[in-house]
């Protein structure tokens, strides 16, 4: 995208090398600190009146308020340490993909589209930070659908039927409260515009070459097909390689042995 290359020359400061990792590592910190005092999501999750009130570090903290919801016992540091692994996976490929810059600008509207989507809507989606890794998880599953996961430390499987599993939720989501489709589009539009958009064009542009190729080799003659045939006799470069043939006055078409009659 050209205008992002011009935007990368005028604000390439803005580029923060690992934000995912710096992410993960903040969820890891809160949830260390709702084991000492579990009532403190309460204190860091979005809440409209209180942050209007003055409470402004809400527009930040609401992102990592609900770290322990996968819970504070063995399962629930599980799912935080493979959280955390596989964000640091994603943080590097989706760079090495796109660019510091560009990984950055795709984070920062992830953050942004969440935000807008807690302020318009009358009441926060519950663990709406956790869409910062769902965003990235497709991304990743769009760039590299082959990568596998071992699910259960044995079974291989690919991320990209993983992430389909994944967007299940979404959906049930959407028909069961079809009022936050807006809140899904705000919260996944970094997906759609870095990933989803142009996943599809790539498709597009795939399918379209293959339909001009399958067009050409249809109207390609067969190797069997003769391109020179001498009107008198027959003969063709496929009979007899050797022939050569020539165009006469009359605009026929003579192997070398009548080209003359």
């Amino acid at each position: 995208m050209e205008f992002l290359d011009k935007w990368e020359r005028k604000f390439g400061w803005m580029s923060f090398p690992g934000v995912l990792k710096y992410y993960a590592l903040f969820h890891v910190l809160v949830y260390l600190l709702q084991i000492v005092n579990p009532y403190i999501g309460t204190i860091l999750n979005f809440d409209k009146a209180k942050i209007m009130q003055g409470e402004v570090w809400r527009v930040v903290t609401f992102l990592f308020a609900d770290s322990a919801s996968g819970g504070m016992g063995a399962f629930g540091m599980l799912f935080l340490f493979f959280m955390v692994m596989i964000a640091f996976l994603m943080s590097d490929a989706l760079e090495g993909a796109w660019g510091v810059f560009r990984t950055t600008l795709f984070y920062y509207a992830g953050f942004i589209g969440l935000l807008l989507g807690n302020f318009l809507y009358a009441f926060p989606m519950p663990g709406s930070g956790f869409f910062i890794y769902t965003s990235a998880f497709f991304a990743f599953a769009t760039l590299f659908p082959k990568h596998e996961f071992l699910m259960f430390l044995i079974i291989p499987v690919q991320v990209r039927w993983l992430a389909m599993i994944g967007a299940i939720p979404l959906v049930l989501v959407l028909f069961s409260a079809p009022l936050y489709f807006g809140y899904v589009i705000l919260g996944f539009g970094n997906y759609i515009l870095w990933a989803g958009i142009p996943a599809i064009k790539g498709r597009a542009k795939l399918a379209e070459s293959a339909s001009r190729k399958k067009k050409f080799q249809s109207g390609k003659p067969s190797a069997d097909t003769a391109f020179h045939v001498c009107k008198k006799c027959g003969k063709t470069e496929i009979s007899d390689p050797n022939l050569e043939f020539r165009i006469s006055e009359d605009g026929d078409e003579y192997c070398e042995d009548h080209l003359e009659l």
